[in-house]
This record gives structure tokens, C-alpha cells and sequence, in this order.
């Protein structure tokens, strides 16, 4: 069992990369309450309410302000926060005031040394070609500063219809936006691939069912295809029966490159430092092998190239300094 102190993860260097807008509502900022989650249909239903309650500038500014925050108190010095518009009715089709209210807090935190932050806007799972591409040609008409990358996300239990959005990537990919997508979560393996090879995830969301394809994970560790998991979640919708059995330690030692994250932590009530002390418990990981996921978040992350240099600079001076 592993003793690595909180007070050690937290002073980790690292990034979040798997983090949900909609997952860091406060239900009492909106008058709600949090009501019990034991599915993704569940939950994306919750998500509808919830961010469906948020109508002012001012709201979006303090669900900024408490996400950067919790980052904070949890050591985080880069996050990727995915925003589906489809759950935010108010701000759907006012995409440009909705991440002029989350950029200003964002500034303030970053000039104070707090950590960089970068949206990913979501597609929908259950979109239409045409609503895919109509929302992405309106983020690229946009050129909105704090969004620096295309997701996709929702249900895929119905099929992952990954051709539906290949042209939609195509153009964000072009225009120089990173690109993550979910896949292996509610979907199997094959999911994973097409994501990769049909819409060019540079990155994948969840992916723990990649294990379903023993060749697609040899394929994935071959690539460096990393996985921004999320185990708690995968634990609480059922996906997984209990942390002990996660498939993520699996993953870790067939060499596929791994990230611990949260998903929507409010909704789960944790923070990023206790999925690191949960998963260190669970599976005997020591300092190194937590670095070693740290790494992964950095190296994985969509902040500038500079940045991402600056935070590997960070983490193995922290890393060379707690080992002496």
C-alpha cells in the first residue's frame, strides 16, 4: 500500500486534462441540489438542468473563479476544461460572451501566478452532421483565444458515429485546434480507433475499454497515444465495479501513456490531489510512478508549447529535489 502524502501530491507539478465546465457547476450558485448519479444517462440528464439554470455573466465568472481555485488547492498548473454548448441553453448560440465571462477570472488567476486554463468545445454525441459542422464553423469564425481545442462527448451507447463528425475535425484541425474526443467510456474498443483514425485524436477521453483489443493496446503504447482517465467516474456510472479493479494499472503497465482527472468533480465530490491518493492507495503506486502520470498530463496537455516546456522544467526539479 502506498504512503505517499497528500501534502507531496499536491506540491506535484501536473495538469488536468480531462475536466467538464458542466461538471463544475456548484449546484447552489443555481439553487439545486445534487441528486444520486449511477449512470451517464443520468448524469448528462443532471448536466442539462443544471448548467440549463445558469443565465448571467456573473455565474460563469464564479464557476471560473472556484475551478481555478480547486486547481490550486490540488497542485494543478495546466487544465484542458471541455464546454459542450448543447447543455448550456442560455449561452448556446452566444458562444462569444459565454467564454468572455470564464476569460476574464482565468486572466485575473494566471496573472497571479495561478495555473493556465484552455477550453475544448464539445460536439455532441447525438448531433447531426450538419449541427457538427455548424457549431465548429462557429468556433473557428470565432477565434476565441481561450479555446484551443475540438472535443466530442455524450452518450455512445447508441453508436459512436464517429463518420458523422470527420469533416467537422478535419476543418479544426486545419485551423490549428487540438483534438480530443471521448471513446472506450460507454463504447467499445472500436471506438478508440476510429477516434484516432477518423477524426485524429490526438488524444482520448476515458478509452479504459481499449482493453476489449489487446492489439489496439500494444497499438496505443506503440504510438503514445495517451488516455486521460477518470476513475472515480468510471467507478460511480457503473462503468467499473470498484477502484481496486480499474483497468488503468492495467493500461500502466502494457505501456500506454495514462492521466489521472476528475471528469466532473463536483458532481462526484473529489478534487485531482485525492484521485492521485485514491489510485496510489488502490494500486501501490509510490512517487515515481505518480511523477510519471504527472509527466503524462504535461506532455499530453493542449497549453502552448512553451508552457509545456516550463511545466516538465517544473516537475523534474520537483521530482530531482524530493529524491534527494
Amino acid at each position: 500500500m502506498s504512503r505517499v502524502e497528500r501534502s507531496w501530491i499536491v506540491d506535484l507539478p501536473k495538469a488536468e486534462v480531462h475536466l467538464h465546465l458542466e461538471g463544475c457547476v456548484p449546484p447552489s450558485l443555481v439553487g439545486q441540489e445534487l441528486p444520486d448519479i449511477s449512470s451517464l444517462a443520468q448524469l448528462l440528464t443532471h448536466l442539462d438542468h443544471l448548467c440549463g439554470a445558469v443565465a448571467e455573466a456573473g455565474q460563469l465568472a464564479e464557476i471560473a473563479r472556484q475551478l481555478v481555485g480547486r486547481a490550486v488547492a490540488s497542485g494543478v498548473r495546466h487544465a484542458d476544461v471541455i464546454v459542450n454548448p448543447s447543455h448550456w441553453p442560455h449561452w448556446e448560440h452566444r458562444l462569444g460572451a459565454m467564454f468572455d465571462a470564464l476569460d476574464g477570472p482565468l486572466v485575473e488567476a494566471e496573472r497571479a501566478g495561478g495555473p493556465t486554463v484552455g477550453l475544448c468545445v464539445s460536439l455532441s454525441r447525438s448531433s447531426s452532421r450538419e449541427e457538427a459542422d455548424e457549431l465548429t464553423d462557429a468556433v473557428l469564425a470565432l477565434g476565441h483565444p481561450r479555446v484551443v481545442g475540438l472535443s466530442i462527448d455524450g452518450n455512445e451507447a447508441a453508436g459512436s458515429h464517429n463518420e458523422r463528425f470527420a469533416a467537422a475535425f478535419g476543418r479544426a484541425a486545419r485551423a490549428g485546434l487540438r483534438r480530443c474526443a471521448h471513446a472506450g467510456e460507454s463504447s467499445g474498443a472500436g471506438a478508440v480507433r476510429e477516434a484516432i483514425e477518423l477524426l485524429g485524436a490526438e488524444r482520448i477521453d476515458h478509452g479504459i475499454r481499449c482493453l476489449e483489443d489487446p492489439a489496439l493496446v500494444a497499438d496505443l503504447a506503440r504510438r503514445g497515444v495517451p488516455l486521460d482517465v477518470c476513475p472515480t467516474s468510471n467507478v460511480v456510472l457503473g462503468l467499473v465495479q470498484d477502484l481496486s479493479v480499474h483497468p488503468v494499472e492495467r493500461l500502466r503497465c502494457a505501456g500506454v501513456a495514462v492521466s489521472v482527472n476528475t471528469d466532473d468533480p463536483l458532481l462526484y465530490g473529489i478534487d485531482l490531489a485525492g484521485e492521485y491518493e485514491r489510485c496510489a492507495r488502490a494500486f501501490g503506486w509510490d512517487e515515481a510512478v505518480l511523477g510519471r502520470l504527472a509527466r503524462t498530463s504535461i506532455e499530453s496537455c493542449f497549453a502552448t508549447p512553451e508552457r509545456r516546456s516550463e511545466l516538465l522544467a517544473e516537475l523534474d526539479h520537483f521530482l530531482g529535489s524530493s529524491a534527494r
